[in-house]
């Protein structure tokens, strides 16, 4: 993917130590220079799978330089790409000057007022994004009622006048494809799997609602008992926008 080589050729620090990785239930943090998050994406029932894929080398991941799990991020095993996208963001040196502390709903809800806004997965502020914007168009993998299927994202994207696209797209691999459907779109990637990299406004992404760990013993602890991001947030992590124009 031209997006996701872009981004790991911009990384510097590459051959850092790996000091930790933990893969939680719902989140995966590494911590090289800094500590990344990324989703802790896996199919169902995946390690009784024929064809699953098992990480390479795990259990001795932390006796590896940062630019070796990087490269997970390239891998068609999604867990395995969860330790890649987190490993990216460890490496990551967030320009914190280009970065306002404001999270997805608010830039959603400001571009988005009376506007049509579609949102790829079905995040918590979807009701109050409803009383602002014209018509929220939700597209889940795993559908609610009044949501949409994967499938109706290339014709629900091209409508949108703004777009939210979620940082697990990276880990699975469709980015690119969702990019493609927002040509005249405002494109918000959200999530704390997000890169907060200005190399993906070369790529027509808007902003970027990401996070930064400012207390990675704590937010690991709570990684590695299975927290959900609700009870991590406000243990040591900061919301963060990064918008292409600022």
């Amino acid at each position: 993917m031209k997006i996701l080589d872009a981004l790991i050729d911009s990384l510097t620090g590459k051959d850092l130590p790996v000091t930790n990785v933990c893969c939680g239930a719902f989140w995966t943090a590494v911590t090289t220079r800094g500590t990344g998050l990324a989703s802790t994406y896996r199919e169902q029932d995946s390690q009784h799978s024929d064809d699953h894929c098992m990480i390479d080398d795990a259990g001795r991941l932390t006796e590896k330089v940062a630019g070796d799990l990087v490269d997970y991020a390239r891998s068609s095993d999604t867990m395995s790409a969860s330790i890649g996208m987190a490993s990216i963001n460890s490496l990551i040196e967030i320009d914190e000057q280009r970065c306002v502390h404001i999270g997805a709903y608010e830039i959603l809800a400001e571009k988005g007022r009376n506007l049509d806004v579609a949102v790829v997965g079905h995040f918590p502020f979807i009701p109050k994004l409803r009383d602002v914007a014209r018509n929220v168009w939700v597209i889940e993998k795993r559908i609610r009622p009044g949501d949409f299927a994967e499938s109706e994202a290339k014709n629900i994207l091209p409508k949108a006048d703004v777009v939210s696209l979620t940082g697990t797209a990276f880990i699975n691999h469709t980015i690119e494809e969702l990019l493609s459907f927002c040509k005249d779109s405002y494109v918000v990637l959200t999530g704390p799997t997000s890169p907060l990299s200005p190399v993906l406004f070369d790529f027509g992404i808007s902003a970027i609602c990401g996070t930064q760990v400012v207390n990675v013993e704590n937010v690991e602890r709570f990684v590695m008992q299975a927290a959900i991001f609700k009870q991590i947030r406000h243990q040591g992590v900061l919301l963060l926008t990064m918008m292409a124009s600022a």
